[in-house]
């Protein structure tokens, strides 16, 4: 169940660095729009961590936590936000992605 909690986190932490991204392109009420669903992303993803560290590894549940939020956000980044496209950023999203795999498959939970 906690590694549940921990993916649910992960994608809440790609939540609030796209409200980051947004906050950044846009002015007025939709600005300050963006930022409060930064800080509730923000927050969930923290309590939703700190949920599942509670059983799991700290060093295996951030990395996991981070490896989520450091993909979905690139993935975010290249279909919602314009960034490139190229091999290398494919490629180590992909291994990114085989690491968090990897951390899972040998984690003692």
């Amino acid at each position: 169940m906690n590694w549940i909690i921990l993916v649910i986190a992960g994608l809440f932490e790609v939540a609030f660095a796209s409200c980051l991204g947004k906050v950044k392109e846009t002015n007025g009420t939709a600005m300050y729009l963006w930022f409060a669903g930064f800080l509730i992303s923000l927050t969930v993803s923290m309590l939703l961590l700190i949920k599942a560290t509670q059983t799991l590894p700290i060093g295996t549940a951030y990395a996991v936590w981070t490896g989520i939020g450091a993909v979905g956000t690139a993935l975010m980044g290249v279909f919602f936000f314009k960034d490139p496209v190229t091999f290398w950023r494919i490629f180590f999203i992909i291994t990114l992605i085989g690491s968090v795999i990897g951390l899972k498959a040998v984690s003692p939970h």
